[in-house]
């Protein structure tokens, strides 16, 4: 189906290639996003007071969207400011400091429990899991924030997402959109999901390594630079007592995880269910500590909490308005001024860009890691993969190639770019949890990343 390249689209190519270079260059972006925003607005409408109207409307939106996150991150960070303090979190990570001693067992270790635990219950409530029990022991192992940030992202919103091998919603939606069986792209997916993990895992540890002997320290930039983790206040909390909810609060996490997988909670249920838990445990663990005073400190506790998460989003926002309007947002904040047959900006480029190459094998499947990359730029990861089945249908018809594999690729190139590993309000929880700056995580994730996808790009051309 032919696709029209308006000037809305080149519009909006132009200032993802603004936003790009602003970001390599360490340059805020706001203004950026903002100048796009109102430009794209302006184009479609004609009307400046429906141009502002939409700029107005876009940072509604994103906040909409962003909202479930934003909450989440703020209770995890309020609780975990009442465990620390209440020397809480002292006990309950001492067993796991026998294991992480050092940065190395702390990357991997991490990174390995946060990839087991997102298969079952993907990457956003396992971010809240292991950041609330492992960061502090990691911190002391020598693990840098932003390390043990890259090391949950890799594993979690990376391998895990990309491959999605238990709850199988991202194969579904790719091989319904490829007309064949979802074994087959899951069968096909594993070869690249292994290649693409090992080679931004070992690239992103070889790095952190090379900075840490290199004695280069991590500091974020942002606004998210203060660390949600607080010193520890003595005399607040018995030793008898602290023992016994260092001991409760896992077990009721862990709970969580069997009722997750006992009511088939995913997603965003799973989230809720995390948040649910850890405001709950607030609550009952500052009464315990602070006793009379309980019901003032509770708020006082949930108010940093939401200053820390508001502070951590507020350089997201603009950027993550502008990306909405790739997607179905425009439509939301704009309105319908896209060609009659568009499926959205960035799924009419990923179309436009599959019917403007030449068909061969090779340039096949480079073209469907393109699709991949530019569908996922949205930050969802899971929005354009439809169009990477039906790409891949096209093309393994037009040229004999094998539409699991194709199909596999455009899943998993567009997985880990917008999933949560390069887009920086998709990889905001593992960033907020860190107490690092997103768009620093982003940076970072960058080369070892993009050498994995053209290692994985590589290597599929020999699998198709």
């Amino acid at each position: 189906m032919a696709i029209d390249i308006t000037l809305i689209h080149w519009i909006y190519i132009s200032f993802i290639l603004a936003v790009i270079g602003f970001m390599l260059f360490r340059r805020d972006t706001t203004i950026v996003c903002v100048v796009g925003i109102l430009t794209l607005a302006a184009t479609s409408t004609l009307s400046v007071s429906a141009s502002i109207t939409s700029l107005f409307n876009s940072f509604i939106f994103a906040i909409t969207e962003l909202l479930p996150t934003i909450l989440v991150i703020s209770i995890i960070v309020a609780m975990s400011k009442i465990l620390t303090k209440s020397g809480i979190n002292e006990v309950m990570v001492a067993p796991f400091s026998k294991i992480i001693k050092t940065p190395t067992t702390a990357f991997w270790t991490i990174g390995l429990l946060m990839m087991v635990i997102s298969f079952f219950f993907w990457p956003s409530p396992a971010v809240a899991l292991i950041g609330a029990v492992l960061l502090p022991v990691a911190l002391r192992a020598g693990l840098p924030a932003l390390g043990i940030a890259v090391a949950m992202n890799l594993f979690g919103h990376g391998i895990a997402l990309s491959g999605d091998y238990i709850i199988q919603a991202a194969p579904k939606i790719t091989a319904d959109a490829a007309g064949i069986p979802v074994l087959d792209v899951v069968n096909a997916s594993i070869p690249l999901v292994i290649t693409m993990g090992l080679v931004t895992t070992i690239t992103a540890y070889i790095i952190l390594m090379r900075d840490l002997k290199k004695n280069k320290t991590y500091t974020s930039t942002s606004t998210c630079s203060s660390s949600p983790i607080e010193e520890t206040q003595e005399g607040l909390m018995s030793e008898r007592m602290k023992k016994i909810l260092a001991i409760s609060i896992p077990i009721i996490f862990v709970l969580d995880v069997v009722v997750m997988f006992t009511l088939n909670l995913q997603g965003g249920d799973a989230t809720a269910l995390i948040g649910g838990t850890a405001l709950l445990i607030l609550v009952v663990t500052t009464c315990f500590a602070h006793k009379k005073r309980g019901l003032e400190e509770t708020t006082g506790y949930l108010i940093e909490g939401f200053q820390f998460g508001f502070k951590v989003f507020g350089p997201v926002i603009p950027i993550a308005a502008f990306f909405y309007l790739g997607d179905a947002g425009f439509y939301s904040i704009v309105g319908d001024y896209l060609p009659e047959n568009s499926e959205g900006i960035v799924n009419d480029l990923g179309v436009a860009l599959a019917n403007g190459v030449p068909l061969t094998k090779e340039v096949g499947v480079i073209t469907l890691t393109g699709v991949g990359v530019i569908t996922g730029l949205d930050g969802s990861g899971f929005s354009g993969i439809s169009l990477a089945g039906s790409i891949a249908q096209l093309f393994s018809t037009a040229i004999g190639a094998s539409t699991a594999t194709l199909t596999a690729l455009g899943q998993v190139t567009a997985i880990w770019v917008g999933g949560g590993t390069l887009v920086p309000w998709a990889l905001i929880p593992a960033a907020a949890i860190c107490g690092v700056d997103p768009f620093e995580l982003a940076r970072k994730n960058l080369l070892p990343v993009s050498i994995g996808l053209v290692i994985t790009t590589i290597v599929a051309m020999f699998l198709v």
